[in-house]
């Protein structure tokens, strides 16, 4: 009976396989794939001059005659569209297809791969057929014109179909996946830290609300007196948080797995409407453990130096792009900021030289009283990294009363081991510390931050069992994107940005 069966299953198989291959014999060829347009914008021209493809994207431009049409389609791969060149000679609907067209239509293009007859692209496709697949009207904002970055900000869900949009999202993409690559080369761990929390990481208190507590005032749970909100029959029975920072979370990993990092979201709920601040933004927070405050500024040097280089490489038509039409030094700046070594100051050195410059014409500045324990404003971190030693800066060892709890008093009892790097053009683009690894010390430094020992049970207990020197920093990756492409305002290096009195999309 087995064998039978056996042989049943062979016979069963034997027709399977007939049936397959008499299906391949004579069958009618494969559907083209699409072709995507950056593909073959980088494609030899030998190996794609004469072939047959699809192309799917959206119109750009369309330029129609009686007889021909040259149509500029986009599918988001690259700056550069494909010119598509219609003839009524070579399309059975030519008029009917090109009534349809405008800027903004989603169309799918087969046709034959030419060498361009006209300057400005290499290839061109002269079209056998055309299929509308979403008709667009004269209502479209983006028709062909120079739109304001202010105008664009306001229609958010369709902006990234222009050049500037598209090129800032497609090096934001290189500069993510480089970040990664760069810590995975560095044998780092990624860590997903929470996004709801109890505790304020840096202690400013500027952080929104998480709970499922009832929206009427006469629902609302409140204590004995009457007075203030009863959190225990909250969602988490007690106050709960959008977090500011992983940096908390990240180290507890740091100190089982060696070296750890955090990619994701964090909010602050600072009523600032500049262009260098959001409420919902995303940090990169390495935590490294057995590490000091030089290991810190040495990873974070090569980490910036490593994500620029990668994203110039595979973006180099967005970044010729960015050169041309934002900002024509920014070649020049990126070659220096790869190959140049930053410098490093103390910040004892920053404000004697601050102090020596401001005293030429204290006028010309908004903040000109600089002293041990001033917090820099952006004009005074400009000015060191921009003006004074015209590269990256590191500005190290700041005074313990104008940082966070949790980085480590040096031995003179006034600074803190931290730093923070500043670059041209946008001021302090990551912060880093050694973390207090003293229990005594980290339990002092909270009392003075007014911060309960109760809420942070868990952080002091690394202290407890096995504590070692780490140390750690965290750069504001919108902040990055906004350097590396010129960018003025920090809106624009998010696809949805969100600020005070802005949550749109």
């Amino acid at each position: 009976g087995s064998r039978l069966g056996g042989a049943r299953v062979h016979a069963h198989r034997a027709v399977v396989h007939g049936a397959i291959m008499s299906s391949a014999v004579g069958a009618p060829p494969a559907a083209l794939r699409r072709t995507v347009v950056r593909t073959l914008l980088e494609s030899e021209e030998s190996s794609v001059v004469s072939t047959s493809v699809l192309v799917k994207g959206w119109v750009r431009t369309v330029r129609s005659q009686k007889t021909l049409s040259f149509i500029n389609v986009n599918d988001g791969s690259s700056l550069a569209g494909l010119q598509i060149v219609a003839e009524v000679a070579g399309m059975t609907d030519y008029e009917a297809v090109m009534a349809r067209i405008g800027t903004g239509a989603a169309i799918a293009v087969t046709g034959i791969v030419v060498a361009s007859k006209g300057s400005g692209q290499q290839f061109e496709i002269q079209a056998s057929s055309i299929e509308v697949i979403g008709e667009c009207d004269d209502s479209y904002p983006l028709q062909k014109k120079r739109h304001s970055l202010e105008f664009l900000r306001s229609i958010a869900h369709l902006r990234a179909r222009t050049n500037t949009i598209g090129a800032i999202a497609r090096v934001r993409s290189a500069l993510a996946q480089a970040t990664h690559a760069f810590f995975a080369v560095e044998g780092f761990t990624y860590v997903q830290t929470p996004l709801i929390t109890s505790s304020d990481c840096e202690g400013a208190g500027e952080m929104f609300r998480v709970s499922t507590l009832p929206s009427t005032l006469k629902e609302l749970p409140k204590d004995a007196k009457g007075e203030v909100i009863d959190y225990s029959s909250d969602f988490f029975g007690k106050p709960a948080f959008l977090t500011v920072s992983g940096q908390l979370a990240a180290e507890t990993y740091a100190c089982a797995l060696g070296s750890v990092y955090t990619f994701g979201p964090t909010f602050r709920a600072e009523n600032s409407q500049t262009n260098r601040h959001l409420a919902e933004f995303h940090m990169i927070e390495p935590e490294i453990a057995f590490a000091d405050l030089a290991d810190v500024m040495d990873n974070a040097e090569a980490y910036v130096k490593y994500v620029v280089r990668v994203a110039r490489e595979r973006c180099p038509a967005d970044f010729k792009f960015f050169a041309k039409m934002v900002d024509k030094d920014l070649p020049a700046r990126l070659d220096m900021l790869v190959n140049e070594p930053f410098e490093r100051v103390p910040y004892t050195t920053a404000v004697e030289l601050l102090r020596a410059e401001i005293a030429k014409d204290p006028k010309k500045w908004e903040y000109p009283v600089v002293e041990f324990g001033t917090d820099f404003a952006s004009e005074h971190e400009r000015w060191l990294t921009e003006q004074h030693y015209k590269k990256p800066v590191f500005v190290f060892n700041y005074p313990k009363q104008i940082k966070s709890f949790y980085m480590r008093d040096n031995d003179d009892g006034k600074t803190v081991a931290a730093c923070d790097l500043l670059v041209p053009g946008i001021g302090e683009l990551i912060g880093g510390s050694q973390r207090e690894e003293r229990l005594d010390q980290l339990k002092l430094k909270m009392a003075e931050s007014k911060l309960n020992e109760e809420d942070y049970w868990w952080y002091l207990d690394l202290r407890r069992y096995g504590t070692v020197p780490h140390a750690g920093y965290g750069l504001g990756f919108e902040r990055l994107v906004c350097y590396v492409t010129a960018t003025a305002n920090i809106r624009d290096a998010i696809a949805f940005p969100r600020f005070p009195g802005g949550c749109e999309f």
